[in-house]
């Protein structure tokens, strides 16, 4: 029995594999559809063997097999909610896209880069000659000369057949059209009129993943900080010693390091940017493998190096406490270091940079070996860190716009996908104003990196599309246009359409016939990077040869690139790659952008959220039907919580925090009221990740804002309503919004709590009302409907809290999916309690049971919460440490949000 079981289970682990965001079709939804109704009709059966041998099993066989049947039917309800999952899906998407795929599927290559033509790109070369005659008229000199041996080329490509087409031939037409290439789009080009470009040299990261750069891609030592004179093609290393490197801050900052003392080129240059006069630049640099990033400035001629940031005082007792390197794996050269990287000059001086600092983990990674990066600024000196952001998964890459605000990239998964979203924001040099650029609900490209604004175009930007895993943040270009509806995939534009990302892992790449899904980056060209020229063109650092790997150490060069295909080589290095191509010239300052802080609310560490009409975005949901919102916070996982106790890697103390559903623990902060005409105004807590939940006169959740918001303290902002976009205005009023007649609410307790603020722990707020009325029926050997609803305690839960979860009867997006379904927008009572069959079945009534209003809402909150379970991060909860004093610990809420274990390391 125990092994008809266990194939059983083994084959609809294959199953939920091929359920990949690869898999999207009409066609393939339709395939898995039948072969799961094929496996629940064959695990029904084993069901059904399982207890006829119940009936006659005697002692312990009798225990084992129940709880194998007890297994089966669990698992057999979780197939039956994915095949009413799937056929939602499917009718959906036969709706909203007509049958087609997943958002419309790959977008069509331009050229092939297979043929004579797609190699040599003729029509692409015109098309870049003529954009420049029109742009620039008479400053682009030679233009009639360059279309007339453009005309020659042509002749020359159309006259080889078949027959003569023979290597010697063809490479020397590709020469001749690089050669052109290289005279009209590079050396006469008015778009390079400047001098030099600011490069570096490093050997390619092979990262895990698109965010473990610092962590497990830098093992290569090598490179340097680099000038390029585009007039004579000389290189200058600008530090051609290694740094010298000090261990606190008053070294730096008695002496500069002018004259660095240790020869050679080690270490690793991660990124850079260059000051505002084009006089200085700032960097990361880590000197050794156990080492962590940290952050320099020089002046543009090498000269007065100094170091900005030093290892925090406590590094080494960190690394001590936290290194799990002897995993292997992704933390093989990671030992819990700090590392401050990605530098941007800011308008007022200051500097912007990322950091582990906040010593937070990254909340899917089950064994707890990775950490986050959030957003940092410090003083010019270095002095003065401030943390500007709070967020759960990391940050990276932030430059500045020329409104004076702060673009950068952020991973977030708010009740979705914890594999997309990582998508661009922008916020104000101290971290308030925070709001979304593009991405937010765009499951492909997984990840949006390295954006930057396409000057003078205050709605355009460039960025990198990327997988997620395990390509180290390399992929395709995309220009944005966030004039269009960000809320769907109108504002992108593949600058380089034959490389995409439909999938994980690995690239799609248009060979000339057809799309090919390759993982090592062998079939199409790679890029990183990209930096703005204008709307047409941009530098960026490129893998030119197909065949190379996306890893090979020395495989990316810096290119010209345009939206018309050429790629026109500026520089390589057959030894090394070359990264991140920036025009050494002067620009101009931004100005200089704060929030107006309300002081008193700003030493409470408060600050203000006001709605303006809640129900504009809603679709479906009428005026009125809003009458609080909940306000909610996702905490970051601390390095504090981590577990070397435990022998299991996999879904024990971690990742499966409430049965493979929520990542990030949930908390509330309490409930405030809506206006009649849908305004709220109130306070939250700052620097939390604050979300909001919509309730209507049941306290049942009609839509939750599936991201959050970093309020800085004193911060006042509002919204014109749920899920707005930039370019959504307020409806014209002809009274003042009721909510700004009245002081800004304070939020209160829910109908039975004792608090506004409080955890969210399913044994204390569940469990109490299921043994008080629900376990005279669903408790026993044969509980009433197979559902037992016990505290009996499982591997990591309880046995009513896998009934309950059920996603029959709880809907909710679990952010361990990896489904691509999980991250666009969702209609109002898609999911959380106002869609519940299970509180529908309440509020009406089951059996003789009745409930009262607060333990009804204790239930809704608990499934608008996404049925999360434990109220920590910390506790032993395994049921093999059953008889530890520290098994799984009723928290409170100031033991659940401290970054430090709330008892004895000894003890835990």
């Amino acid at each position: 029995m125990y092994k008809h079981f266990l194939k059983s289970i083994v084959l609809l682990a294959l199953l939920l594999a091929a359920l990949s965001p690869a898999h999207a079709s009409q066609d393939e939804l339709a395939d898995e559809i039948e072969g799961l109704q094929e496996e629940i009709a064959h695990l029904i059966e084993e069901v059904a063997e399982g207890r006829e041998e119940l009936k006659r099993a005697q002692g312990r066989d009798r225990e084992e097999l129940a709880e194998e049947l007890e297994a089966a039917d669990r698992e057999l309800r979780e197939m039956q909610d994915e095949l009413t999952e799937l056929r939602q899906v499917r009718q959906r998407d036969k709706k909203r896209y007509g049958g087609n795929d997943w958002m419309g599927g790959f977008p069509p290559a331009k050229h092939s880069p297979l043929t004579l033509q797609g190699r040599l790109n003729l029509d692409g070369l015109r098309k870049g000659i003529e954009y420049l005659q029109k742009r620039f008229g008479d400053q682009y000199a030679g233009a009639s000369d360059y279309l007339r041996r453009l005309d020659d080329l042509d002749k020359r490509a159309g006259s080889l057949r078949r027959s003569s087409r023979t290597s010697r031939t063809v490479a020397r037409l590709e020469r001749d059209a690089d050669q052109l290439r290289q005279d009209a789009l590079r050396l006469a080009n008015p778009l390079l009129k400047f001098e030099k470009l600011v490069f570096i040299k490093r050997f390619t990261y092979n990262s895990s993943h698109f965010y473990t750069d610092f962590i497990d891609g830098c093992g290569r030592l090598g490179g340097n900080l680099c000038i390029l004179s585009l007039k004579t093609g000389e290189v200058t290393n600008l530090l051609p010693k290694t740094l010298k490197r000090s261990e606190s801050p008053d070294n730096s900052r008695s002496k500069q390091n002018a004259d660095p003392d240790l020869s050679g080129a080690r270490g690793i240059f991660g990124r850079f940017d260059l000051s505002f006069d084009a006089k200085k630049i700032v960097f990361d640099w880590k000197p050794s493998i156990p080492e962590g990033f940290r952050i320099y400035e020089v002046a543009i001629d090498g000269k007065r190096l100094t170091q900005l940031t030093f290892p925090p005082q406590n590094e080494q007792a960190r690394i001590k406490k936290y290194d799990n390197s002897f995993r292997g794996g992704t933390a093989r050269i990671y030992n819990h270091h700090t590392d401050d990287m990605h530098p941007c000059y800011l308008p007022d001086s200051g500097i912007c940079f990322t950091s582990s600092r906040c010593e937070y983990g990254t909340l899917c990674d089950a064994p707890d070996i990775l950490a986050s990066t959030i957003l940092y600024r410090m003083d010019a000196d270095g002095r003065n860190m401030e943390k500007l952001t709070n967020s759960a998964v990391s940050e990276f890459s932030p430059t500045m716009l020329e409104d004076g605000r702060v673009l950068y990239t952020r991973w977030e998964y708010v009740d979705k996908g914890q594999l997309y979203a990582k998508c661009l924001w922008v916020m104000r040099p101290d971290g308030s104003g925070t709001a979304e650029i593009f991405g937010n609900d765009i499951p492909f490209p997984p990840s949006l990196l390295h954006g930057r604004q396409i000057p003078g175009r205050p709605n355009q930007f460039v960025t990198l599309g990327t997988p997620h895993y395990p390509q180290s943040g390399i992929g395709t270009v995309i220009h944005l246009d966030t004039s269009k509806n960000i809320r769907s995939t109108q504002p992108m534009t593949y600058v380089t359409p034959a490389v995409d990302i439909r999938q994980e892992p690995g690239w799609n790449f248009w060979t000339g016939q057809k799309w090919v899904r390759d993982e090592e980056g062998r079939n199409g060209r790679l890029y990183m990077d990209p930096y703005p020229l204008d709307e047409n063109t941009f530098l960026v650092a490129c893998k030119f040869n197909p065949k190379d790997q996306w890893d090979d150490k020395n495989a990316y060069g810096l290119y010209l690139l345009d939206t018309f295909g050429n790629h026109t080589l500026i520089y390589d290095d057959p030894e090394i790659s070359c990264w991140q191509p920036v025009p050494l010239r002067p620009r101009k300052r931004p100005p200089v952008v704060a929030m107006s802080r309300e002081p008193n609310l700003a030493e409470k560490k408060l600050a203000v959220c006001i709605v303006q009409n809640i129900t504009h975005g809603i679709e479906g949901v009428e005026p009125g039907t809003v009458k609080y919102l909940r306000i909610m916070e996702q905490v970051p996982r601390p390095w504090g919580c981590r577990r070397f106790w435990d022998p299991h890697d996999e879904y024990c103390s971690h990742t499966a925090l409430i049965g493979g559903g929520v990542l990030g623990l949930k908390i509330m902060h309490g409930i405030v009221p809506v206006f009649q005409d849908g305004s709220a105004q109130f306070l939250v807590p700052a620097d939390k990740n604050i979300y909001l939940q919509a309730l209507d006169e049941n306290y049942l959740a009609v839509q939750t804002e599936r991201t959050y918001i970093n309020y800085r303290p004193g911060e006042i902002r509002s919204c014109v309503g749920c899920h707005e976009r930039p370019s959504d205005t307020p409806r014209r009023r002809s009274r003042t919004p009721l909510a700004l007649l009245h002081p800004p609410s304070k939020p209160q307790p829910q109908p039975g709590d004792k608090t506004a603020a409080r955890v969210l722990h399913y044994p204390t707020d569940i469990q109490p009302i299921l043994d008080k009325h629900c376990i005279k029926c669903h408790a026993g050997q044969e509980p009433k409907n197979g559902i037992d609803l016990t505290d009996k305690m499982t591997d990591l839960f309880t046995r009513s809290f896998h009934n309950l979860s059920r996603n029959s009867l709880s809907p909710r997006i679990t952010e361990v999916s990896e489904r691509p379904r999980s991250t666009p927008y969702l209609p109002a009572m898609t999911i959380s309690s106002g869609a519940s069959p299970l509180i529908k079945m309440l509020r009406k009534g089951h059996n003789d049971v009745k409930l009262s209003t607060e333990e009804l809402l204790k239930i809704s909150t608990w499934i608008d919460a996404a049925c999360q379970f434990y109220g920590t991060y910390y506790g032993r909860k395994n049921i093999d440490f059953k008889n530890h004093p520290n098994f799984r610990p009723t928290p409170t809420l100031s033991q659940a949000i401290s970054p430090l274990p709330p008892i004895p390391e000894e003890e835990r």
